[in-house]
């Protein structure tokens, strides 16, 4: 992944986060309410929106240090992240099939290791 296909994928996640966002305040709002899981839903936009700034901060970093290969791979975990995590979740706040509930946290691993990257990329940048 480069520093351009990082900015318009944080892009494309930021405009989706919009939009799943108000799908979930308006659209959704009914279905959320009866089935308990309006909080839930209010997470998974929240964090999609977090890392697609994340990846969006990330690309920029990269478009200006090339040279930190760290950055892809952070990149990387984010997109996962954002894929898994909020994606198992926005599934699991439309369909109830709760089993989904436990792939989540492959997707929080992805954010965690995403921001270890970052922090390791930087480090090697001041060696």
């Amino acid at each position: 992944m480069n520093a351009k296909s990082m900015l318009q994928l944080a892009a494309i996640f930021g405009a989706l986060a919009v939009i799943f966002g108000a799908f979930g305040a308006h659209a959704l709002e009914p279905l959320l309410v009866k089935t308990g899981r309006i909080d839930t839903y209010q997470t998974a936009v929240d964090y999609h929106f977090y890392h697609s700034l994340a990846l969006l901060m990330v690309g920029i970093l990269y478009q200006q240090n090339p040279q930190l290969k760290g950055l892809r791979l952070s990149a990387w975990f984010f997109l996962g992240g954002m894929i898994v995590f909020s994606g198992s979740l926005y599934l699991l706040c439309l369909s109830q099939v709760t089993w989904l509930g436990a792939i989540t946290p492959l997707g929080g691993i992805g954010f965690i290791l995403g921001w270890i990257m970052l922090f390791v990329s930087i480090s090697k940048k001041n060696q």
